[in-house]
């Protein structure tokens, strides 16, 4: 499945096969997604988390839906809890859901239906550096990542560190999906510079959502 850039000003090169941008893709859910991040945040409010080596990172996280990523001494995982609250996290709001499946079908990945959203919130000069997303149990499912507020630099490299990464600028309302072949694919985004949002102020936001449990069976 060979996915290319939609016409954007933001358009470099064609991206590798299993991957699709989709710019502007998110804005007709604006309103519905940043009133229910107010909601999502204030349930389970971001914080920075610590790396197994003891590092904390610059981006600081929350998670809805029911599995969350979380990150500490003792390795990376999913949980069904909030570690900090002891409480389920909150619910995957539907307009989030929703954006999610539909980003995805448009993008040739039909049938997705997450039960994991990371949220990222980016302040100038954080960034995250590259990394596999390889803690989900169905792999076979995309990755739909949203990007809201300040601008960002999305790398996208190869399936080893060692392959220089495209450099994908991003804005307020893109979406990037992957899968196929590139779903193991090494990603991160550039440190995140100064500005101002209208809406989201001096920060980014990235949802990432992901089908992290165990794939569906069908009942027979």
């Amino acid at each position: 499945m060979e996915h290319e850039l939609f016409t954007s000003a933001a358009a470099p090169l064609p991206l590798p096969a299993g991957v699709a941008y989709l710019a502007g893709f998110a804005l007709a859910w604006e309103e519905a997604l940043l009133e229910r991040l107010a909601r999502i945040s204030a349930a389970a409010p971001f914080r920075h988390m610590v790396t197994p080596g003891g590092r904390m990172m610059s981006v600081a996280m929350t998670n809805c839906g029911a599995l969350g990523w979380i990150s500490d001494r003792r390795g990376y995982r999913y949980a069904q809890r909030d570690p900090e609250s002891g409480k389920p996290w909150p619910a995957l709001p539907a307009v989030i859901r929703e954006l999610a499946i539909a980003a995805a079908g448009e993008a040739g990945y039909a049938g997705f239906e997450p039960d994991a959203c990371l949220i990222n919130r980016y302040t100038p000069g954080a960034r995250m550096s590259l990394h596999q997303d390889r803690d989900e149990h169905d792999r076979a499912a995309p990755i739909v990542s949203v990007s809201l507020g300040l601008p960002a630099v999305f790398l996208f490299g190869g399936l080893t560190r060692r392959d220089r990464p495209l450099r994908l600028p991003l804005a307020h309302g893109d979406v990037v999906v992957w899968g196929g072949p590139a779903r193991l694919a090494y990603h991160g985004v550039a440190p995140v510079a100064d500005g101002q949002h209208p809406k989201l102020g001096p920060q980014r936001i990235n949802l990432t959502l992901r089908r992290a449990g165990l794939p569906k069976i069908n009942a027979r």
